[in-house]
């Protein structure tokens, strides 16, 4: 059974180096990004007090209180496919407890179910079809469901998320796969070319490549100088689309720590046409997880598709860098071809991907008084 001991955030940063991937939500920088909230790195150690596992803790403070929401956004990054699941979770509750948390949340990184881009194409299709879980899924995760039951067993409580987008992390998102399978028996992958991940693309998505190319929109990546630029058109959008867009700083913090973990963790995406900017996007990679983070698109010119090409370099970028999933972030669960949501998941499903639901975040409440007081403030705001 591991123990656990608060580490550095350079022994954080260290061991993270060690795996495929993690989310980049769990790593050292992302406490610097979320500077509003107290930060605290931890790691579960064997018996030779070698890390096994680690988590970035967030602390948010009770108004009045001295206690605190523990999140853990994306994690923690543990063994999840073990049985046992309470021998890890219950001594980082019972640390938790000791550092003030009234409650836990977690948003453990397993994967329950899949849907292909043609299943949600009919989905939509379909009249009678207004959530994705009506949709039978092309795939059941036996270990997804594992974890799922031994929350449920160990008293976690699931948080399902609302119409929209849930208050925390995305439960759904849309992910393109960056390996292909070589065969059922085998069980190993190779990764995907270039002509491949284009074939998998839907009519739309191929020619508006081309037009972008053709029309000659030039992508190219920037450096946080051109953060400003990125940020005037996002705010742009933001007056566009209807939502609150992040102040300049948080881009600017964002961009500093992230790299400062890693060179290139994250990168500025810029598609210009004839000297204007037509889209700009952020995307972050930790190991072999490639993830479209932000986006923007100017109102003018859309038609030479910079969208589209940017997010085509981006994917090919990932690709070079030995990534096996390009992650497109949150979708709704609705089909409804009436919602508003509609459009965005019907822009991510173009790139051919699949729909991925995780097994979401779950609380455990430590104090329960001071949890159901916590629930209400949320309900009000």
């Amino acid at each position: 059974m591991p123990s656990m001991r608060v580490i550095s955030p350079e022994e954080h940063r260290d061991y993270l180096a060690t795996l495929p991937s993690a989310s980049f939500l769990q790593t050292p920088g992302w406490a610097k990004v979320k500077s509003e909230w107290r930060s605290e790195h931890l790691a579960w150690v064997d018996g030779s007090g070698r890390p096994v596992g680690a988590a970035l803790v967030l602390y948010r403070k009770l108004p009045k209180l001295n206690r605190y929401l523990a999140y853990l956004p994306e994690g923690p990054v543990i063994d999840w496919s073990t049985d046992r699941l309470g021998d890890w979770l219950d001594p980082l509750v019972r640390h938790l407890k000791g550092e003030g948390a009234f409650a836990v949340r977690i948003g453990p990184p397993v994967v329950t179910r899949r849907w292909s881009a043609a299943q949600i194409k009919e989905g939509i299709a379909d009249a009678g079809v207004s959530r994705l879980g009506q949709v039978p899924p092309l795939d059941r995760s036996a270990a997804g469901a594992r974890v799922v039951a031994q929350l449920h067993e160990l008293g976690w409580r699931h948080q399902a998320p609302d119409s929209g987008f849930a208050a925390g992390q995305p439960q759904f998102v849309y992910q393109v796969p960056l390996v292909q399978a070589d065969g059922v028996s085998t069980g190993s992958t190779t990764p995907a070319t270039e002509e491949s991940l284009l074939k998998g693309m839907n009519q739309l998505w191929r020619r508006n490549i081309k037009k972008a190319d053709k029309a000659g929109v030039e992508v190219s990546v920037g450096t946080v100088d051109d953060l400003k630029a990125f940020h005037d058109l996002y705010v742009h959008t933001a007056e566009r689309d209807g939502f609150t867009p992040r102040p300049l700083s948080y881009f600017e913090v964002m961009y500093d720590a992230l790299n400062a973990d890693e060179p290139d963790r994250l990168k500025v995406w810029l598609a210009r046409h004839q000297g204007d900017l037509v889209a700009s996007t952020i995307s972050v990679r930790v190991g072999e997880h490639s993830w479209y983070s932000y986006g923007a698109s100017s109102t003018e010119k859309r038609d030479v598709r910079g969208s589209n090409a940017v997010q085509w370099a981006m994917i090919r970028d990932a690709l070079a860098a030995g990534a096996t999933v390009y992650d497109l972030r949150g979708i709704t669960e609705t089909l409804d071809a009436d919602d508003p949501h509609v459009g965005l998941i019907q822009f991510k499903v173009g790139t051919g991907g699949e729909a991925v639901e995780y097994a979401g975040e779950w609380d455990l409440p430590i104090n329960r008084v001071l949890y159901r007081a916590f629930q209400m403030y949320l309900a009000r705001r």
